[in-house]
This record gives C-alpha cells, structure tokens and sequence, in this order.
C-alpha cells in the first residue's frame, strides 16, 4: 500500500492550500483515510478524516470550520482544502489509512510521507 501526499507549501496567514494523498496498492473496499499533523516539537495530532463506507467525515476541533475533506474515488484520491491558514497550522502534514471497517480505537495501517505546511505571520 502505497500513501502519496503533496501540496504542502509556503502561504500567508489567511491563505489557503489544498493538499492530495494518492492511494495505492490495495483493493479497494471499506477503507479511511486520515489526515495528521505534527509540529516540531509537538506530538502528532488527528486533522481530519473520511470513511469512504459511508462518506461520513471527522475534524479536529482546531480546523473545524476551516478545512474540508473529500474523496475522488475515481482518482483514489483525499483532498483536503484549507482555508484560513495561521502560524499554527505550520507542521508537516500526512496521510494515513485504516483497511476494512473504520474502527477509531484502532491505529491507521499505511502511512505515506509527510508534506511540509508552514504558515507564516
């Protein structure tokens, strides 16, 4: 299983920045893919997610509002769009999926390589 994030940048405060995650690798069933965070010196955080079962989507409380998260399943494809950038959004995003029936309690099974946000002031 292959994750493939891009679109991370350089934008100002207030900008916005929509990122993609590539799936591949697997077929194609009941599957979610996340979006994570990590800051330095932060412990990685959950963004937001998407179970493609149901199409029912999760953001943390710190985006919520701001990003939005969607699938192209012709293109195995998340997106996330994020608007209204701050400083704080700055870390290296990445990407993660969880086979099968989501279940939250348990971990994401496939990460791909981060892509870097930073957000400046």
């Amino acid at each position: 299983v292959q994750l493939q994030a891009s679109g991370g940048g350089l934008v100002q405060a207030g900008g916005s920045l929509r990122l993609s995650c590539a799936a591949s690798g697997f077929t194609f069933g009941d599957y979610a893919i996340g979006w994570f965070r990590q800051a330095p010196g932060k412990e990685r955080e959950g963004v937001s997610l998407i179970n493609n079962s149901d199409g029912s989507t999760r953001y943390s409380d710190t985006v919520k509002g701001r990003f939005t998260i969607s699938a192209d399943s012709t293109k195995n494809t998340v997106y996330l769009q994020m608007n209204s950038l701050n400083p704080e959004d700055s870390a290296v995003y990445y990407c993660a999926i969880q086979l099968g029936d989501y279940d939250p309690g348990y971990g994401m099974d496939y990460w791909g390589k981060g892509t870097q946000v930073t957000v400046s002031s």
